[in-house]
């Protein structure tokens, strides 16, 4: 087009500095631009009506191939655009179109077709161009936003009712196909799926990662928390009691009526009685020989005869019948007569005397009692002894982050993203046995098969505490604790969004049974995310005449991206509705 429009300006240059002839040429001469102008328009006319068509065809084409362009070769690529584009590309005044289409993955997944006709003239012939050549091309560009998204689905016991359950089943599974058919290649789509009821199930097989919170004793050194997961799951010395703090409870005294180690310790009883402490119990005793009153006395001994106060000279000593005889030998070879004036045996006899021979009487000893003293037993306490269970016999779930009894008010764990810190308790997930444990959280993948697995696995029990879910459906987007997130590709734009369905309103978390508790809760939760820049998606399920929760609607990221349902076969249209917004193409350029 800039060759021909030279073209006239050089002739109209070359008419205006022309002399010489009358009027007739002059006129003539200038009819020749003046056609040349009119033939120009026409043509240019005709050749930008091809190049729309063009343009509309390229687009259509581009649209077409682009759902296939991964799977091709570039052969393939090249022939089934040249298909479409000829299908689709049928003004007759254009000739020679010819396309070439490319497909790439660099800085975003995205088809390219450039395309070019030509177009025959009508007066442009006069001057030397017959034909006029117009190009154009189409981007489908797709890969340059890739998208990540988070799955927080409510598994509550409530769920079962008008086979809630089944249709969030259906309408996941069908989520997982459009998500799954709007990835050209692996990566370009992530998503992680957390069941959550009261708890979240982070898997069994973490039992020994350093994010969670067990109430040992070294993360409760006053082992004072009754609450953790080691408190109430083990085996108690003192029988069949089920927590710790019902173990404990369960020590006992040697002596009855003593109910603490320190009075039990302290208490004791004395074999004599009478005796109610350790010194006077000691200090006291009994005497095998009665009236002894003290073990000096008890244990002295004694001799028959006066004066003596040990056993030899006592038996060396005793007493002759016959005065004045002070040795045995003395006092066995005297003797009397009745007669007194008689002094010899033998004239006793002779005047009918009796002879009486002297009797010595020896000194008998009798030795010292025995002293039994008092003996003191001190009460014996019996501390029953508490063995937490061993941590590979964890079923997977974990409860909010925060304090035992509280939430964590200063730092907020429970509504944040704030890394687990293996030195600050209340960052970490505390570790529960619930009974009504979901099925195992997914972190972000793109494992189709396994997703679908999960999915169909999915039962409902337990009570509905919407925020862990959230948190944590939260944490998975961004990675950390429990979830490793891949690395952003700053050749990309990321998309990140959190689908929360619900049927039914908060009803117990880790510390509160009271609805209003635990909103407020998931209320600053719902506010950080958005504040993130993550798209968050709300819906409540609500068959059973609930009130429209206010929670669910303020923390949708738009009044359009709530959703409040009446029936369980809504789910389908509804994950098929956000599917589709989350999964279209676009034409870039």
């Amino acid at each position: 087009m800039n060759s021909v429009w030279m073209k006239f300006r050089g002739a109209l240059r070359a008419f205006c500095v022309a002399r010489a002839g009358n009027v007739a040429i002059t006129f003539a001469l200038a009819t020749i631009p003046i056609i040349a102008g009119v033939g120009f328009a026409v043509d240019y006319s005709r050749a930008n009506q091809v190049k729309v068509a063009l343009q509309a065809a390229l687009d259509s084409t581009a649209l077409m191939i682009s759902k296939e362009a991964a799977k091709d070769t570039p052969d393939q690529l090249q022939a089934n655009a040249l298909k479409y584009f000829t299908a689709l590309f049928t003004p007759t005044s254009a000739s020679n179109a010819t396309i070439a289409a490319t497909y790439s993955t660099t800085g975003g997944t995205q088809v390219v077709i450039n395309g070019s006709a030509n177009v025959a003239t009508s007066f442009l012939g006069l001057i030397g161009y017959n034909n006029m050549a117009v190009s154009t091309s189409s981007t489908v560009r797709w890969g340059s936003t890739r998208l990540r998204v988070a799955l927080v689905l409510d598994n509550t016991g409530s769920m079962a009712d008008n086979n809630k359950i089944g249709a969030l089943r259906t309408a996941t599974a069908n989520l997982l196909t459009q998500l799954q058919n709007a990835a050209s290649t692996n990566g370009d789509v992530y998503v992680s799926i957390i069941p959550f009821v009261k708890d979240v199930n982070l898997g069994s097989s973490e039992w020994n990662s350093d994010w969670i919170y067990w109430g040992t004793a070294a993360q409760d050194t006053t082992l004072s928390d009754n609450n953790s997961w080691d408190a109430n799951n083990g085996s108690c010395s003192a029988g069949n009691y089920s927590t710790r703090s019902s173990c404990v409870s369960h020590s006992s005294c040697s002596i009855s009526g003593y109910s603490s180690q320190s009075s039990c310790t302290s208490a004791g009883t004395c074999s004599l009685s009478g005796y109610t402490s350790s010194s006077s119990c000691t200090g006291a005793g009994t005497c095998s020989i009665s009236g002894r009153t003290s073990q000096s006395t008890c244990t002295t001994g004694t001799c028959s005869l006066s004066g003596y106060t040990s056993q030899n000279s006592c038996t060396g000593a005793g007493t002759c019948s016959i005065s004045g005889h002070t040795s045995q030998s003395s006092c066995q070879s005297a003797g009397k007569c009745s007669k007194s004036q008689y002094t010899s045996s033998s004239t006793c006899s002779q005047h009918s005397g009796t002879w009486t021979t002297g009797v010595w009487t020896a000194g008998v000893w009798t030795a010292g009692g025995t002293w039994t003293a008092g003996v003191w037993t001190a009460g014996v306490w019996s501390a029953a002894t508490w063995t937490p269970a061993n941590h590979n016999t964890w079923n997977g779930c974990v409860m909010d982050r925060g304090n035992s009894t509280t939430p964590d008010t200063v730092n907020n764990y429970d509504t944040n993203v704030v890394q687990p810190d293996v030195t600050k308790n209340t960052s970490l997930y505390a570790a529960e046995q619930y009974g009504s444990c979901p099925q195992a959280v997914m972190g972000l993948s793109y494992d189709w098969t396994t997703m679908n697995q999960l999915v169909t696995n999915m039962s409902p029990n337990g009570n509905t505490n919407q925020a862990i879910g959230l948190q944590l459906g939260w944490m998975s987007l961004v990675g950390g604790g429990p979830f490793t997130a891949p690395a952003l590709d700053p050749n990309y734009t990321y998309t990140q969004v959190i689908i929360l369905l619900t049927d039914g309103l908060n009803t117990q978390d880790r510390w509160y049974t009271s609805q209003n508790s635990i909103d407020a809760r998931q209320t600053l939760t719902c506010s950080n995310i958005k504040a993130a820049g993550i798209t968050l998606y709300t819906i409540q399920v609500n068959t059973g005449n609930d009130p429209t929760s206010t929670l669910l609607q303020n923390c949708a990221s738009s009044s359009d991206k709530f959703f409040l349902l009446t029936s369980a076969n809504q789910i389908v249209t509804t994950f098929n509705q956000i599917g589709t917004n989350l999964s279209n193409l676009y034409v870039a350029k």
